[in-house]
């Protein structure tokens, strides 16, 4: 046979079969878009899923926006929710005996001398007198920004919130507290400013169920200073209202030391104050709870 005849008839079987195009080689290999893609061969048919709406699609980006919008706006909500319901609800006197609780031994064992002090269990037994911690009456998110109910207390400062007694009618105060080491003026003298700022505060609340909506302010305060306060020991700050006029009160008081057995106290420092009720004490009220 020919040497091209036997060529022909050696190809003649590969000649018979079916050549695919260069597309349909392409489409016939497994890819990973012919995964994703409708593929429609002979052979076999792959579906795709339908393309959503763009209506459906501006519905779902719109909803989904709404969403993390709403919870972010209620995240950011929550404090001031917090603090609108303490201002709302405050604690009751009672109440701010319970909420504290000292949380080392230094402040256990500072809370269990106060508490065991005569002249404390005499208070607690005169009907006259209300027992509080008029600082914890402050809603916790304002007590970081105020001074005597924030920064002031805690260790080595005023150790556990002071305990105060108020005489029906904002006729006198006694308050217990015990000043650490570190609110010194000289080393180991506690600081003269410290002593004003407890009488300031103190000479006012003693009145302050005898003015107008319960809210006075400062008008005048002098302080004559009788002795140096030592540090990390326990003090007492006694007022009592002398006059009351209309939207004014006077007040006297003074800080002494908490006396021992058999001995006198020494008084610290004495005060005279003038409060008076502000002509928008009736809104005041509204926003900041009686401390």
């Amino acid at each position: 046979m020919a040497p091209q005849r036997l060529l022909v008839h050696s190809l003649r079987p590969l000649l018979r079969r079916p050549l695919l195009s260069q597309q349909a080689q392409t489409l016939a290999r497994p890819t990973r878009a012919s995964q994703l893609r409708l593929i429609s061969t002979a052979e076999h048919t792959v579906e795709v899923p339908a393309k959503p709406s763009l209506g459906w699609r501006i519905f779902s980006t719109t909803g989904r926006a709404l969403l993390f919008t709403t919870v972010g706006f209620a995240m950011a909500l929550a404090p001031a929710y917090s603090s609108a319901k303490d201002i709302i609800n405050p604690l009751t006197d009672a109440e701010t005996l319970d909420v504290y609780t000292p949380l080392t031994p230094e402040e256990q064992e500072k809370e269990d001398f106060i508490n065991s002090f005569p002249l404390v269990a005499e208070l607690r037994q005169n009907p006259d007198f209300v027992e509080s911690r008029p600082h914890l009456k402050i809603p916790p998110a304002w007590r970081s920004q105020n001074l005597t109910g924030g920064a002031l207390l805690g260790p080595g400062r005023v150790t556990v919130p002071p305990l105060a007694f108020n005489e029906k009618g904002g006729k006198s105060l006694v308050q217990i507290f015990h000043v650490g080491p570190d609110m010194c003026g000289h080393v180991g003298i506690i600081h003269g400013g410290f002593l004003a700022t407890m009488l300031d505060e103190g000479l006012g609340r003693c009145c302050f169920a005898a003015l107008p909506h319960n809210i006075g302010m400062t008008a005048k305060l002098e302080i004559n200073y009788k002795a140096p306060a030592i540090a990390d020991q326990y003090l007492v700050l006694k007022a009592t209202t002398t006059k009351v006029e209309g939207r004014k009160a006077w007040i006297e008081g003074r800080i002494e030391t908490l006396p021992k057995d058999g001995e006198e106290p020494t008084v610290l420092a004495t005060a005279e104050a003038l409060y008076i009720s502000p002509r928008q004490a009736a809104m005041m009220a509204k926003v900041y709870p009686v401390a």
